[in-house]
């Protein structure tokens, strides 16, 4: 997805009394607004500390045309609090979805003379418990082989979210329509939510929330891929970084607070579920077309199906109770992967 958007005034380099340029940036820090503003000011007044431990760091804002004043906000609040030193706030005149905004804010500083060793997407929704960003950097620096890390989670009241995840698969996604607790114990190794330690550990990919990723991957796979908007840009590129030989690692003690869903309300936890917009559809369409072919995509759609066809029989048979979004079976079948390819065919045709 190519698309156009304001210039954004990024610092240039220092440098020494010689004239050549000091040592690169040690950490940018890419935070995605849209119509968050309040909670990207909260966010940005957690990073404080870590400014201080991580000399140099920079952090770059990009509003996706919120439009709803979160610009002038962010823009005051950086002024107010004498934040524009590492501060930088970019307006973009479009919404590109996650991967474009936080390419937006990465691309100049990848293309500049010296480029951070480390980039952070961090969500607005976040706001990082002391010495957070300054861990994941210690831990990349002693694991050079690791390509991406992250940080733990926990809920607003302190509760801990110690959950990562493995790639989506035929067998996760019939386990996600079935629902049924024996068939979940039978399919663990591909349950796609995995419980974990306090340790460090090796994972499939971690949520975009507070990712860390090493310039080398850059270089490796290039930049998020824009074709998706919102949902699985991340389980992407993590999936690519693993074929490239970077490896993803979850390190506990790097901690952070998130509150999910409160750009889209997809996942948030406090709302009734709301129908689930077109994009999360076309997002995990296009995972499985890109990664795994048009047949296995097609089989993990009638997976899923089967799955929640069944879940449903349950449902009446138990009497237990929906906390589906509205019409999420019609939703998924019409755009599921066979159905998208009948009507780009039907569309062919008639043009």
């Amino acid at each position: 997805m190519n698309c156009e958007a304001t210039s954004v005034l990024l610092p240039e380099p220092s440098l020494s009394e010689e004239g050549q340029p000091q040592s690169p940036i040690p950490l940018l820090v890419a935070i995605v607004n849209y119509r968050t503003a309040e909670l990207t000011i909260n966010c940005l007044r957690s990073l404080l500390p870590e400014v201080q431990t991580l000399p140099g760091m920079q952090v770059v804002v990009v509003d996706n045309a919120s439009n709803d004043g979160s610009v002038e906000k962010i823009a005051q609040a950086i002024q107010t609090e004498g934040w524009h030193d590492w501060v930088t706030l970019h307006s973009s005149s479009i919404n590109g979805g996650f991967s474009y905004g936080n390419n937006t804010a990465i691309r100049p500083f990848l293309e500049s003379q010296t480029p951070p060793l480390y980039y952070l997407l961090l969500n607005p929704d976040t706001e990082v418990r002391p010495g957070a960003l300054k861990t994941l950097v210690d831990f990349m620096d002693q694991h050079p082989t690791v390509g991406i890390a992250g940080s733990g989670v926990e809920e607003p009241d302190g509760t801990r979210w110690p959950i990562t995840f493995r790639f989506p698969s035929i067998w996760s996604e019939l386990d996600g329509g079935l629902r049924l607790g024996l068939v979940s114990k039978l399919l663990s190794k591909w349950v796609i939510a995995q419980t974990m330690t306090e340790e460090a550990q090796q994972v499939d990919w971690l949520p975009g929330a507070s990712m860390m990723i090493r310039r080398q991957v850059f270089d490796s796979i290039g930049l998020m891929d824009e074709d998706y908007f919102l949902y699985y840009e991340e389980t992407d590129f993590c999936l690519q970084a693993k074929r490239a030989g970077w490896p993803c690692w979850y390190v506990p003690q790097s901690r952070i607070m998130h509150i999910s869903g409160q750009s889209t309300g997809v996942t948030a936890k406090t709302n009734a579920p709301k129908r689930q917009p077109k994009y999360v559809f076309d997002s995990r369409r296009r995972y499985f077309l890109k990664n795994h072919g048009w047949f296995y995509a097609m089989l993990t759609d009638f997976a899923w199906v089967l799955g929640f066809l069944l879940w449903q029989l349950r449902q009446v048979v138990q009497r237990k109770p929906s906390t589906d979004p509205p019409f999420l079976l019609q939703d998924f079948i019409q755009n599921s992967v066979l159905m998208t390819t009948i009507g780009q065919l039907f569309a062919r045709k008639h043009t």
